[in-house]
């Protein structure tokens, strides 16, 4: 490597990339710090270096001559092994340890025990003729000038293994390769020969030393060399501290995990233990004590509490871990986003799924889409594909308006950097907006912009209007033709590009995002699979479109509320170290609109902030339907990523009588693998260079061998479209051959017709799994048991921010649908109960998926439990015998360890206590109502065939203002059951306290178990109550008239069982007085 030194010094090595330029006379002008041994790299080629007198060895076995560049390479990025005699490499005093290194005696290296670089003042020493030691460990020896170049020493730059000729001769320049470490200093240059190697082993059998090879490891280095920082600094004489040149922040981990501190996680596993050994005394108690005169309440009791025994173990273990994770933007900007140079960020297609207009009005779909529109991330990279599952002319014309409006709302939103970039949610905040805004014209522009919304918003609404009154004829589109989706349940597939084709800019003339309409073909007879079939055919269109390796899923609902939502998942998606396993990243869900106390739950606080952290700490967070980025190649159905083993220990690694001791076992093992290992030599070899392509400085690659896949079993899997399963072999996404515009389009009408997925393994292997109306779950559950892992995000500002239904009866509705979709995966052969066995499926993370669609289940033991009370106060009997002074201790230690443990994961996962009660409520008010009900209609729908009709969900805003919806009473046979229950504890605590008033002071003891127990089922249906009395005056007609009914019930149930009267009759006692007188 020829450089100009301009007459000043060349420290460093060649094959190391390290050189230190230092001012000299003519006198001392070149010298090197390594001389060359004479012996020849059989690798690269390069000549290897003289260490302590002796040229370096790599491999003490056979001697394979081998340079310190490529030792490291093959330890840090190869199969950390001898070319030649496959012997394990052993660390070598001054390099850092990598992954398989076992601790060896008689090595004290601590300086280099890690992979760290050290910032140790800079200083220049001239003894003895020397250069001291450079920056933590670069050695540099060389003939000293006349002049003292310690003093006044300026390092202005770190150069990329290019000498900067602007260099004054009174300046310095460092060359540091990514990985320095320390080398003693000079020596002799006596030439050593090499020592004898096996001529009947070939190196160009691994591909060492071919021109590929060396082409794979010059590209290596140079990427090496380009991580480096320019590190820039005119400092103070004495102090070098800050001028030393530092790695590149852009090759740091783009995010690191947090785990729960000690003082707040230890604390909390030790009363999940402890809770364990009390459930047991509290088992052994119950089991042990029957009730003699109401053996059949206690029988019952006890089966009831053995089954929330096991509910509380599913839930609890998978929060045993819970982690929090941070990431680093500007490092994902360093690396991929380099000044000068187009962005490397990867390519993002984003789903958004509507279906009725009138249920998902069309300005909240405007708005979310419009926040994907202007979210900051290179537009280029964006596609946003709406389905319109409901083939609405309103929604096709309304987004038509929003690519208008977006061409001006989009250069607003990065202009001003304005948080959130949904206008409609923007412009409605309560807050200071001209807080951090400096630019003069900002107030001017955004009246302005208000104004254009406004007008925007009146052109949706009068949309909306005219869609009230359907023609008889059906809709005609504005050249007269007839709008395709008149029959919503028999019509053709639709695709309509509106932004992302020249000629469409914003005002400012800048390039817009992608925006595509997209409604899938149906016809009568075809099972279309509901939204998890829109989501699979949103799939294979952006794969002929655009093909973005990443996808992220949002509901019509769900805008963007941190334009950075994207970049931030791409901190884990594209970290070069863990990203390659993560199939997806979740996001927690949060809402708007809700009231301030929450009364059904809604926000969901407990499980985002709790469940979902114990998750993140095993395999990863379950899929929840929305606010997910997904990796395109894990929707296919391909497996994870296997992780490289490190080579298995040899002879070298271990001591000489534990070799002799296996070595004959290992012997007989080889005989039988040792044709296989010849058939696959040129294989390895051709891996390993592979692996050179996939090196990204430095850090341990994850790979998979996908054998080859005929066309055949590509089109049976993925269906008859040669373009979409071209498409599918592109893992970094992209499009294979370039294509016309039309064919494109033809295409993709092909793969949204409703008979593309017969035959194939669409919803079954491939996309968004069939066969529950939570498709949710099941998708996530599939990815996991391919050996997949997810990750949960959560930033400081919430990525995504939705709208959740208030109202009481649409939440019931709400959660009959999620708790029917977990039926419907229960009875089915993908329930995790007896799926996925032998795959990448974690047993904590299986426990979490059992919990997820066995939860249903629990409704009847909780409707039986909730009645209790009642019973035990109409019949005067109770659950549990008269409490000793031992089953006392144990009822406390029980209470008192439930207490605590939640209170514990509120102080972990930063819950208040106000939401933990609240879901505690709810999970009672819906265990004995939509959880029931689904129990039913999942068994009648799997059973008898009777299917259920999917309700969308109103995502209506509150218009009227004062959370106005949220008081509205809307009858529904899911009320029926908490009724009920509400009612006859309500009637049972009355019956109760009459009952010990007539029998006296005595009849108190036992009464107070009771009624603590009807009163516990009480408050938590307390919400409820509150629901249905609303926010008029009296109480609706239909509660008074099933109040009358049930309390007539009771009464008459009362009245022939008669408490006030002893159960052995009437006592007739002798008064003592004369009557007959």
């Amino acid at each position: 490597m020829a450089m100009n030194t301009g007459g000043r010094l060349v420290a460093g090595s060649h094959n190391r990339n390290e050189f230190v330029l230092i001012n000299a006379d003519e006198i001392g002008r070149i010298k090197a710090v390594h001389e060359l041994s004479g012996q020849t790299c059989q690798i690269c080629g390069d000549e290897v270096e003289i260490i302590n007198e002796e040229p370096f060895v790599a491999c003490n076995e056979c001697g394979l001559p081998v340079c310190r560049t490529c030792y490291e390479y093959e330890r840090r990025e190869g199969i950390q092994a001898c070319p030649q005699c496959k012997t394990r490499y052993k660390r070598i005093k001054g390099f850092a340890r990598v992954e398989g290194d076992e601790d060896e005696d008689g090595i004290d290296d601590l300086e280099n025990e890690f992979d760290y670089v050290k910032s140790e003042p800079l200083g220049f020493t001239q003894t003895g003729g020397a250069v001291g030691s450079i920056y933590g460990g670069l050695a540099g020896s060389a003939t000293s000038s006349k002049h003292d170049s310690s003093q006044g020493v300026d390092i202005p730059l770190l150069t990329y293994g290019e000498e900067d000729l602007e260099i004054a001769h009174n300046q310095n320049a460092i060359i540091v390769p990514p990985f320095s470490s320390h080398v003693n200093g000079i020596h002799g240059t006596t030439p050593v020969h090499p020592r004898p190697m096996a001529p009947e082993k070939d190196l160009a059998v691994y591909g060492y030393g071919s021109v590929a090879w060396k082409d794979r490891m010059e590209e290596w280095r140079r990427r090496q060399n380009e991580k480096l920082q320019v590190v820039k600094h005119q400092g103070g004489e004495g102090d070098f501290g800050a001028d030393l040149p530092m790695m590149d922040e852009g090759r740091q981990p783009l995010s690191r995990k947090l785990p729960i501190s000690s003082s707040k996680i230890n604390p909390y596993r030790m009363v999940i233990i402890l809770r364990l050994a009390v459930l047991g005394l509290f088992f052994h108690y119950r089991i042990r004590h029957p009730v003699p005169g109401a053996y059949g309440l206690w029988m019952t009791s006890v089966i009831c509490e053995i089954w929330f025994a096991a509910s509380w173990i599913l839930d609890q273990f998978p929060k045993w871990c819970p982690i929090e994770r941070e990431t680093y933007l500007d490092r994902l900007s360093l690396r991929y986003e380099k000044e000068g140079k187009p962005s490397e960020l990867a390519d993002v297609d984003v789903f958004v799924s509507t279906v009725d207009p009138m249920k998902e009005p069309p300005l909240i779909t405007a708005n979310t889409v419009l926040s994907i529109l202007a979210s900051d991330y290179p537009v280029d990279k964006v596609s946003c594909y709406v389905s319109d599952d409901g083939a609405a002319m309103l929604t096709f014309e309304a987004l038509s308006e929003t690519s208008e409006f977006a061409r001006k709302w989009v250069p607003f939103s990065k202009k001003f950097n304005i948080e959130p970039r949904a206008p409609e949610w923007y412009f409605s905040q309560k807050i200071d907006y001209l807080k951090n805004k400096v630019h003069p014209s900002f107030v001017r522009e955004r009246r302005a912009m208000k104004r254009e919304y406004e007008e925007f918003k009146v052109r949706i609404n009068r949309l909306v209007a005219m869609a009230e009154k359907v023609p008889e004829e059906g809709w005609t589109m504005q050249d007269g033709t007839p709008w395709p989706g008149n029959n919503v349940r028999d019509h053709p597939g639709m695709i309509q590009v509106f932004l992302g084709h020249e000629g469409v800019r914003d005002i400012e003339g800048n390039e817009l995002p992608s925006l595509v309409y997209v409604s899938r073909e149906k016809r009568p007879g075809f099972d279309h699979h509901k939204k998890a079939g829109a989501m699979n055919s949103l799939i294979r269109v952006s794969a002929v479109l655009s093909n973005a390796p990443y996808l992220l899923n949002v509901d019509c609902d769900h805008y963007i509320n941190n334009s950075k939502a994207l970049r931030e998942a791409m901190c884990f998606l594209m970290d070069p170290t863990s990203g390659k396993k993560v199939c997806y990243v979740q996001f927690p869900q949060r809402f708007d609109g809700i009231d301030r106390h929450d009364r059904y739950s809604n926000r969901n606080v407990v499980f985002f902030d709790i469940n979902m952290k114990g998750l993140d700490g095993l395999q990863g967070p379950i899929y929840v339907g929305t606010g997910c980025v997904f990796r395109r190649q894990a929707l296919y159905g391909f497996d994870a990523p296997a992780k490289k083993k490190a080579p298995s220990k040899t002879c070298n690694c271990w001591p000489k009588w534990c070799c002799l001791c296996c070595g004959s076992r290992k012997n007989k093992k080889g005989k039988g693998k040792k044709d296989k290992n010849k058939k696959s030599k040129h294989k390895e070899a051709s891996k390993q260079v592979h692996a050179l392509e996939t090196i990204e400085e430095g850090i341990e690659v994850s790979t998979v061998d996908r054998p080859p896949i005929s066309q055949e079993k590509l089109e049976k899997k993925f269906g008859q479209s040669p373009v979409f399963v071209a498409s599918t072999l592109l893992e970094a996404g992209g499009m294979t051959n370039p294509v016309s515009s039309t064919s494109l389009l033809q295409e993709a009408i092909h793969v949204i017709s409703c008979g593309y997925e017969d035959k194939t393994e669409w919803g079954k292997e491939v996309g968004w799994i069939y066969g529950s109306v939570t498709e949710d779950i099941l998708t996530g559950f599939k990815m996991h048991c391919h050996g997949w892992r997810s990750v949960y995000c959560m930033p400081k500002r919430p990525a995504f921010k939705g709208s959740a239904p208030i109202n009481l009866s649409d939440r019931l509705h709400q959660v009959l649908r999620w708790a029917l979709g977990s039926v419907e995966i229960f009875l089915s052969k993908h329930c995790p109960i007896w799926y996925g066995y032998g795959g990448g499926l974690k047993w904590l993370e299986r426990f979490s998926y059992i919990n997820s669609v066995v939860y249903p289940w629990t409704s009847i033991p909780l409707l039986v439990y909730c009645t209790l009370p009642a019973i035990c106060l109409l019949t005067g009997k109770f659950i549990v015998p008269e409490i000793s002074n031992y089953a006392s201790i144990i009822f406390i230690a029980l209470f008192g360890t439930i207490a605590v443990t939640g209170i514990l994961e509120m102080q972990w996962g930063g819950v208040g206590i106000d939401d933990w009660w609240r879901n505690e409520q709810f999970w009672v008010i819906g265990g004995v109502s939509s959880h029931l009900f689904a129990l039913f209609q999942g068994l009648l729908k799997v059973l008898a065939g009777v299917s259920t009709n999917f309700t969308v969900t109103s995502k209506g805003g509150d218009e009227d203002g004062g959370f106005a919806e949220l008081y509205l009473f809307k009858w529904t046979s899911l009320l029926i059951p908490p009724t009920t229950l509400l009612i006859i504890n309500i009637v049972a605590v009355v019956v109760g306290v009459a009952d010990a008033v007539n029998n006296g002071y005595d009849s108190w003891g036992p009464l107070f178990g009771r009624l603590f127990f009807a009163i516990w089922v009480i408050m938590h249906l307390y919400p409820f109550l509150k629901g249905l009395m609303g926010k008029q005056q009296g109480v609706p007609t239909v509660i008074i008239i099933w109040s009358i009914l049930l309390s007539s019930i009771l009464t008459l149930v009362w009245v022939r069982i008669n408490p006030f009267v002893s159960r052995d009759g009437p006592v007739l006692e002798i008064c003592g007085l004369n009557c007959d007188d």
